[in-house]
């Protein structure tokens, strides 16, 4: 039987467990208790409450605009949900990069107003000092390397990273560093499948890709591209699990109809 399957309450020790055994780690993004619980219910192994909610909730182009109170928000609404996944909530832009005492009291706020599990942020050897100060309080963290969303103004592009050979150094070392700063996981983001696996091989601790091929230890996506909800976002990682966008528009039309035609509500949806 898998760990997956035997588990009841999904820990950061849990996640490193699977990984030892070669069992692959599913996780996926959400923002509200309705498709927590779906996901949760579904046996999900982590939810990720991304800053992803600032494209997909809140309709901005980038991540940069929520603000750690709506992350909190989200957090709260997800938490309140789960019964057995590890949630993992982001630290927003501008939320931890000025300092390791900024960082340190943003996370404690996700732990003590969201009831989290633990937190994520992006970077690489200029965050490890907020890290091990976040560690060393007792919250555990998972970082993020390759293509960092917060940091898109700086790349320029949301392209593959880390495809010539100085920057796959780089991000290895980073990597490194990351784990050693008391990290208990990593995701690596749109990067090539052979570092990928590379990274998987060289860190003891879990690796979750998103775009970063097969080799790693596990896999997440954002929960509405996996679903359909979104359309115009097609990247080669993404596979389309339902097109709920189309089906959710088709219900709409037909709920619209039988307004208009006075086939809803009939008797018996009456009182």
């Amino acid at each position: 039987m898998s760990i997956h399957g035997e588990i009841k309450r999904v820990t950061s020790h849990t996640l490193q467990s699977m990984k030892d055994h070669g069992e692959k780690i599913s996780m996926l993004t959400a923002y509200d208790f309705s498709m927590a619980k779906i996901l949760d219910d579904a046996g999900i192994d982590v939810l990720l409450v991304g800053d992803s909610a600032s494209n997909v909730m809140a309709g901005h182009e980038t991540t940069l605009p929520i603000t750690l109170d709506q992350m909190i928000y989200h957090a709260q609404s997800v938490i309140r949900a789960c019964q057995r996944c590890l949630v993992i909530v982001d630290l927003p832009f501008g939320s931890y990069q000025g300092n390791s005492k900024e960082a340190l009291n943003s996370a404690i706020r996700i732990m003590k107003e969201a009831g989290a599990h633990a937190i994520k942020l992006e970077g690489g050897e200029e965050v490890a000092e907020s890290i091990k100060r976040i560690v060393g309080a007792g919250v555990p963290v998972m970082g993020h390397l390759g293509l960092t969303p917060q940091s898109i103004y700086k790349f320029g592009t949301y392209s593959v990273r880390a495809k010539e050979e100085e920057e796959a150094e780089i991000l290895i070392h980073n990597a490194k560093i990351l784990q050693d700063a008391g990290c208990f996981s990593l995701v690596l983001e749109k990067i090539p499948a052979a570092l990928g696996e590379a990274v998987a091989k060289e860190l003891r601790i879990p690796v979750i890709g998103i775009g970063a091929g097969g080799g790693v230890d596990g896999q997440v996506l954002v929960m509405h591209d996996m679903l359909g909800i979104t359309k115009n976002f097609s990247p080669r990682f993404l596979r389309r699990y339902l097109n709920l966008y189309d089906e959710i528009s088709e219900a709409t039309r037909n709920y619209i109809k039988d307004v208009k035609s006075k086939d809803f509500p009939n008797d018996k949806e009456q009182y």
